[in-house]
């Protein structure tokens, strides 16, 4: 048998035996990129404790918040691929930030394993409750009346925010002066107070600004209506199916992972997103459980590094 033959089986034997006894040598490190109490952390901490159950292995979660997510990607680049390190992936860093920057800090599509999608959701366009539109439509002409003197809000700039807002204005035909805050929180204070004029965000941070009469929906942004929000239009209903998006989670390896370890990890989270009361769990907070598996994920987020790739370059956004 020639040697190049044998050393490929003996790496073939060795990943299989590594795979085989995985996940049992250490804890699994799970890496969120922003800091505790955000909808990252809560998909994180919801699918934690039922996924450690089935793995029969201990993870711990592992904070490492910067640059809108973008220093745990590069983080998770640089580990091992042995399955003990992963990452609750989300729609700005591994398909919106590396595009703004003046250097592709990494490959999205080429440096990680996409394991398994766990949810996606709408996102929701919100104003003061006081605001006389009564939807996006309205808001739209209202922003036309008032022109020069209208902006959105962002949780920062390059963040999935910010982006909605540039889709909204490519949409329109407009330039709204786009004001970044230093996450969401602060810009929902912002808006609450009146200080800007619309914000685009997820479900999980504005529902429950919305059910408290703090803020006013005026549409939704995925294909159908949110049934947390039933009375409220989608963006196409309205006549801005050009706004339509929608923001996704789920995790992600670093490349070259064993496809044993691979599947196994994404078999064990398509049960876990089975169970109704985790499905209860992320549609109370605005998200929709939408389990894909590792090719389908893979070539959705290939779909949305494609679509907000092109809107970056045609609305020429860069931030750094």
């Amino acid at each position: 048998m020639k040697k190049p033959l044998i050393a490929a089986l003996l790496l073939a034997s060795a990943g299989l035996a590594m795979a085989q006894a995985w996940p049992a040598a250490k804890p699994i490190r799970l890496i969120v990129g922003y800091p505790p109490g955000g909808g990252i952390d809560f998909a994180a901490r919801t699918v934690q404790t039922p996924l450690q159950e089935a793995l029969k292995q201990q993870i711990v979660v592992d904070y490492k918040p910067g640059a809108g997510g973008l220093l745990a990607a590069g983080e998770l680049v640089r580990a091992q691929p042995d399955g003990y390190t992963i990452l609750l992936a989300n729609t700005g860093p591994f398909a919106i930030a590396p595009y703004l920057q003046r250097k592709l800090p990494y490959d999205p599509l080429k440096q990680f394993t996409y394991i398994g999608q766990i949810s996606q959701g709408s996102y929701i366009a919100v104003t003061y409750p006081a605001h006389p539109a009564k939807d996006l439509k309205e808001w739209v002409t209202w922003a036309r009346a008032n022109a020069g003197k209208v902006n959105f809000a962002s949780g920062g700039a390059g963040t999935s925010t910010h982006l909605n807002g540039e889709l909204m204005n490519q949409a329109i035909g407009m330039d709204i002066t786009h004001v970044p805050y230093k996450g969401s929180a602060p810009a929902l204070q912002e808006l609450i107070g009146g200080q800007t004029q619309l914000l685009i965000d997820a479900g999980t941070v504005l529902l429950p600004q919305i059910k408290g009469g703090k803020l006013k929906a005026l549409a939704v942004t995925g294909a159908q209506r949110d049934p947390q929000l039933p009375d409220v239009p989608t963006v196409r209903e309205l006549g801005l199916g050009a706004m339509e998006s929608v923001g996704f989670q789920g995790l992600v390896g670093p490349a070259g992972m064993p496809r044993e370890v691979v599947d196994r990890l994404s078999a064990e989270l398509a049960k876990v997103l089975a169970q109704p009361d985790i499905q209860a769990k992320f549609a109370t907070a605005g998200a929709q459980v939408h389990p894909l598996g590792p090719a389908e994920f893979t070539a959705f987020v290939k779909g949305e590094n494609d679509k907000w790739a092109k809107l970056i370059r045609e609305r020429k956004l860069q931030v750094d």
